[in-house]
């Protein structure tokens, strides 16, 4: 016991969807935990469905008897809405709790505030700590992929508790310690970047067998289910099947010939494709997604493009473009998106001095998040050889790339000239040209620049940069 008295060996604040589902999690594994809500309302209701877990759990209306209820020293994740809720909270918070208390941030929130709040955290106390979070409702509920960033003793006062409720592949933990500051949320943006370009991808070639092949759903739904049982086995590639193959209720059609094709988002991939801009490494697989999705809304200037332009043609070539060469597609994509997701944390760790364990992000990424895929257990071993090389030069990878490349270009050529857009295949694809270039044709962008600018250059032939050409000896 505590020199406090207090009972709960962790507090929680924000029972939302999310926030809810993780304090039963943690009740659920064996831990005491004060809850509070800014509404009472839904205290009162998260508690009224707690049942037999109601025993673990400590119900609280003001935010002092909150406080009062946890052990020192004191552990507070906070699970409300990320922005100006979170600072909001954190100021409530501050006068409440000694300095060697710690705030738990779990939330979607941008990197560049965590990295602010921790330095904040380190004037004016107490202690704060950034974690992703990933696996929705469910994950949230019966085990997420857990991201941690911030200062290490503070990971090593809570981990214990944030390893015991994540998601386990073959029993280990899918939670781990990557880096201070906002090393964590860093991680989990690229992990909503890669899902966003994962996510397009598979709606690609979907929309190249409704349109291209002219497939039902439930056709298209059981190549899914073929899919997810060899390489490209993940949550996406399975969900996206039982998607393909649900009846509307309503209507008995299937659900997909329903939904309306206007994408939402919550701003997380555009985070990353933000980052990777500021960083200067390339992210153009993730870049195109979120540039689909905005696209997506504009569905009466869609609508009129097509009464101006025309539908894309029907019929494509069977021989051409075959079942197999979409699952090809698909692998080769995969491969690249994850290469230029774990570029960009790579790059972002060298800027920030932060630990940043790759093999580590992989492995935790195996099961409870939305990316988790059979293929992350190859990757992990890949960047444990080499954290530093681009994992499509990695030998296994390598050679899937070799086995897959001419099928992706078919896809995105036959696309083309069917005008079926796949733009994250044909970024991928493109990505894999330039990177496979050993002359590229940057030498004439050089070259104009230097022209209208006397920006300069470097030689192939000589050493040194600030060379000029004949343009500017006048």
């Amino acid at each position: 016991m505590s020199s406090n008295g207090a009972a709960a060996e962790i507090g929680l604040i924000g029972l939302g969807t999310m926030g809810g589902n993780l304090a039963l999690n943690i009740a659920e594994h064996g831990f005491q935990i004060a809850v509070f809500n800014r509404t009472t309302e839904k205290t009162d209701q998260f508690m009224a469905k707690a049942g037999e877990l109601a025993p673990k759990l400590v119900p609280t209306k003001t935010l002092e008897d909150f406080v009062a209820s946890i052990k020192t020293p004191r552990a507070v994740i906070l699970m409300v809405p990320a922005g100006e809720a979170v600072d909001a909270q954190i100021e409530a918070l501050r006068p409440l709790l000694d300095a060697g208390d710690l705030i738990i941030d779990a939330g979607n929130a941008n990197y560049h505030d965590t990295n602010r709040r921790a330095a904040e955290a380190a004037e004016k106390g107490p202690r704060f700590m950034g974690i992703g979070v990933s696996g929705g409702e469910e994950g949230a509920r019966f085990g997420p992929s857990i991201m941690g960033g911030g200062a290490k003793d503070a990971w090593d006062q809570v981990g214990h508790i944030l390893e015991a409720i994540s998601a386990k592949h073959e029993e280990t933990p899918c939670a781990a310690f990557l880096g201070e500051a906002g090393a964590g949320h860093l991680v989990k943006t690229v992990h909503n970047g890669i899902e966003y370009a994962d996510m397009q991808m598979i709606a690609e070639v979907y929309g190249v067998m409704r349109d291209g092949f002219g497939m039902s759903a439930t056709e298209i739904g059981d190549v899914f289910e073929k899919w997810n049982g060899g390489i490209l086995q993940s949550y996406l590639i399975e969900i996206s099947g039982k998607v393909a193959k649900t009846a509307d209720p309503d209507t008995g059609k299937p659900m997909l010939d329903i939904i309306l094709d206007k994408a939402g988002q919550k701003g997380t991939g555009r985070w990353t494709a933000i980052e990777a801009l500021m960083l200067g490494t390339p992210a153009s697989a993730i870049e195109a997604a979120v540039a689909v999705r905005n696209m997506s809304a504009r569905y009466e200037e869609r609508k009129e493009g097509e009464a101006e332009f025309g539908a894309a043609p029907s019929g494509m070539d069977r021989e051409a473009v075959t079942i197999d060469a979409l699952e090809a597609a698909l692998v080769a994509g995969k491969i690249i998106c994850y290469a230029q997701g774990f570029g960009l944390i790579l790059e972002a760790a060298k800027q920030y001095g932060w630990a940043m364990p790759l093999p580590e992000i992989a492995k935790i990424w195996r099961n409870g998040c939305i990316i988790r895929s059979s293929m992350l257990n190859d990757m992990s071993s890949a960047l444990s050889d080499d954290a530093e090389r681009n994992l499509m030069l990695a030998p296994f990878f390598s050679a899937k790339l070799k086995e897959t490349e001419a099928m992706l270009r078919q896809v995105v050529a036959q696309s083309a000239l069917h005008g079926l857009p796949v733009p994250a295949l044909s970024a991928a694809l493109s990505y894999f040209d330039i990177m496979r270039t050993g002359r590229s044709t940057a030498n004439m962008l050089q070259g104009q620049r230097d022209f209208f600018g006397a920006h300069g250059f470097e030689r192939t032939d000589k050493d040194g940069g600030g060379y000029h050409g004949p343009w500017a000896m006048g």
